[in-house]
Formats: C-alpha cells, structure tokens, sequence
C-alpha cells in the first residue's frame, strides 16, 4: 500500500485533513523502514567491498612486486645468457686453441722424431769416425814411436860421432882436456832430483876441474839454446862447479843461432865439423 492508497482507505473515516497527516506518517515510517531495511541488507556489503577493496589493493601491490621480481629475473636471466654466450664463444676459442696446440704438439712430435732419426744418424757416423780416429791414433801412435825410435836413432848417432870428435875440438877451441870419456849420465841437482845429460865428460883447464855439459840436436834453435842453458846448466852448475857448455847438432834452424848461443856462453859444433 503507497501513501495514495492509504489517504483514499483513510478519508472516508477520518476526513481528509487528518487522512492526509496520517497517510504521510505511515509514509515516512515506511520510507525509515525501508531505509533501515536497506542499511541491514548493505552495511555488511559495504564492508565486504572494502575488504575487497583493500584486498584488491595488496593483490595489486603483490603483482607489482612480482612484476618487479619478474622482470628481475628476466633481467638476471638475460645476464646469465649473455655470460653463457661469452663463456660459449671462450670455450670455443679454448677448443680451438687445444686443436692447434695438439697439432702443434703433432709437428713437434713429428720434428722430435726426425731429430732422433738424425741423431742416430749422427751417433752412427761418430761410432765410425771414432773407429776411424782411433784406428788413426793407433797408426800415428805407432809412426810416433817409429819416429821416436828414429829419432833417438838419429840423436845417439849424432851423440856417439861428438864422443869421438869433441875431445879434439874442445882442446883446440877451449885448451880442454879430457881426463875420463865422454857419456851418456845422470846428475842429481841440488834438490835431489836426477837429470839426463846426452854429454858429460870431466876435464882439465890449465889445471882446474871443469865438466863437460852438452846436448844434441838435429836442428838447433834460439828456443833449444834457451832451454838448455834453464834446465841443465842453471840446475846442475851448483852441484858440478865449473861447466863447459856444449851443443852438436846437424844443423840450425835459423840464421844467427851459432852466434846466439856464443852470447850465452855456449859452443856449438855442427856435425860436418866432426869430420875435420
């Protein structure tokens, strides 16, 4: 019933003044009613829809964040490819660094084993040369000691003719005379060591001791002076006294000698002499 109805239903009885009055009373009673009615019905809606509200609000927050996080990882994710290409592309470049290491190694291997077919070659030929080399030692060992034999040969020859010769000669040129023969000996120096001499004789000068020291040479140098007069004569004139130096020799190696050995107080006779 509207508040028309009510006014009509009311006239009739209580006039239409007062049916009017009432008929608005019971229409605004109806309206708070309705109101209240209306306030019951929506209030909890009200609050479930700032629920919503509200939990729409931290869901979007949680999109965002997640979105933010999202894109955080996606941009991790792009870092991590960009590294897994880079490290790709080394690892590539490592490969192809280990294959040309591995051939190079190959080459190297292969250079090594030529070096050592080399080598062996090489150790062969030294094997033969030292075979060569020794077997020639021997024979210049052996032409050495022939040589030497010779040599000696030639020196005790040269020797045995001045044994003979000198005895004249050093009385003609020194007024030497021989009181024993000449010979081959040893006389110990000084410090108690022995030494050779090729000539060795005691005599007489005007009445005084002198020995007899000499050596012979096939040829006769400056050098071969120099070494008899330091290793003979300085050696042994302390223990014999007063020597005469004598060398004999076939000939001299250089101009000069003769008059060389005079200066050091030397008389050398050569062996065309022996015959005179």
């Amino acid at each position: 019933m509207n508040v028309w109805q009510a006014y009509e239903e009311l006239k009739s009885a209580l006039g239409p003044e007062a049916s009017q009055k009432v008929a608005l009373v019971l229409d605004a009673l109806i309206q708070e009613h309705v109101r209240a009615e209306v306030r019951e019905a929506t209030d909890p809606l009200q609050v479930t829809l700032r629920q919503l509200a509200a939990a729409q609000v931290r869901t979007e927050e949680q999109l965002n964040r997640l979105s933010q996080r999202v894109e955080e990882l996606a941009e991790a994710q792009r870092r991590t490819e960009e590294r897994l290409g880079a490290l790709g592309r080394r690892v590539d470049e490592l490969a192809e660094a280990q294959k040309r290491t591995e051939q190079r190694v190959e080459e190297l291997a292969e250079a090594q084993r030529g070096t050592e077919e080399r080598v062996e070659a090489l150790a062969r030929r030294m094997e033969e040369l030292t075979g060569r080399v020794e077997e020639l030692a021997d024979r210049l060992g052996e032409t050495n000691r022939q040589l030497g034999g010779l040599a000696a040969t030639v020196g005790y020859t040269l020797e045995n003719a001045a044994y003979r010769a000198l005895p004249g000669l050093l009385a003609r040129d020194h007024g030497v005379r021989l009181v024993e023969g000449l010979r081959r000996d040893f006389v110990v120096d000084a410090g108690g060591q022995a030494w050779e001499v090729n000539i060795l004789g005691r005599a007489e000068v005007s009445g005084q001791v002198v020995w007899v020291v000499g050596e012979s040479k096939v040829q006769l140098s400056r050098n071969d002076v120099d070494r008899f007069v330091r290793r003979r004569l300085e050696r042994l004139e302390p223990v014999l006294g007063r020597v005469l130096p004598v060398l004999v020799a076939h000939m001299v190696s250089e101009p000069g000698v003769r008059e060389y050995a005079r200066s050091q107080g030397v008389s050398v006779y050569l062996s065309y002499e022996f015959e005179s």
